[in-house]
């Protein structure tokens, strides 16, 4: 479980460090700002993780493999933009993997370390969305995660069938690759065929019409 744990996170942090990069790259940031935007993608929602666990110092600080795998898809994406371009929607697809994938391994590590399972659910959910909030508040951006596209709730889903099938004792990599493939679907899909959440509408405007003024009649004295 642990070797799985520590493979999910390296490829859901390079994964959503690719997204960062590619936004990026699509912002025409300089390299700097491309390599910080990759890290802080692929590494926000783990930080947050490991703080809220109490997994000191946070895995994507201490182990520098974090580091180097973010480098990686931030030079990568700068370098070579034409080949992250050849998919379609490279940021959103990009981002929708690395949503699966942090969703299940955070659940999973939440359980480890003892967690209640929803609470365990709810912190695989945080840990999916923490990147790609990251990533779009440095953009200047509105999250993604409060618009209308399924994205907290397709993390929600594939951290739900790790604490069912850890609940019901199946094995944790079948769980773990089901998890991650049903977010990632339900994403998917959210982007082809447009599914989203209700939107809020604009407040109504009143429809009754101002009271009209009653006449006023001159008293011959110059009132009204």
């Amino acid at each position: 479980m642990e070797t799985l744990l520590l493979v999910l996170d390296l490829v859901g942090t390079f994964v959503f460090a690719l997204s960062g990069a590619t936004a990026g790259v699509k912002s025409r940031l300089d390299l700097y700002g491309v390599l910080v935007l990759s890290y802080a993608a692929g590494n926000a929602g783990g930080i947050t993780r490991d703080l809220l666990i109490g997994a000191l110092p946070p895995a994507a600080i201490s182990d520098w493999r974090y580091l180097a795998v973010s480098l990686l898809a931030g030079i990568v994406t700068f370098w070579r933009p034409s080949f992250i371009d050849r998919l379609r929607s490279p940021v959103l697809l990009f981002d929708a993997a690395g949503l699966g994938l942090f969703a299940v391994s955070g659940t999973q590590k939440a359980l480890a370390f003892g967690l209640h399972p929803v609470m365990a659910a709810l912190l695989g959910m945080l840990t999916g969305i923490g990147g790609g909030m990251t990533r779009d508040v440095l953009l200047a951006e509105i999250p993604i995660v409060l618009r209308a596209d399924l994205y907290a709730v397709a993390a929600l889903a594939g951290a739900a069938v790790v604490v069912i099938g850890a609940a019901l004792h199946l094995p944790s990599t079948a769980v773990t690759i089901a998890g991650a493939v049903l977010c990632f679907g339900l994403r998917f899909m959210a982007i082809r065929r447009g599914w989203h959440l209700p939107v809020a509408g604009e407040p109504e405007q009143s429809a009754t019409p101002a009271c009209p003024q009653k006449d006023r009649k001159d008293d011959g004295a110059g009132r009204l």
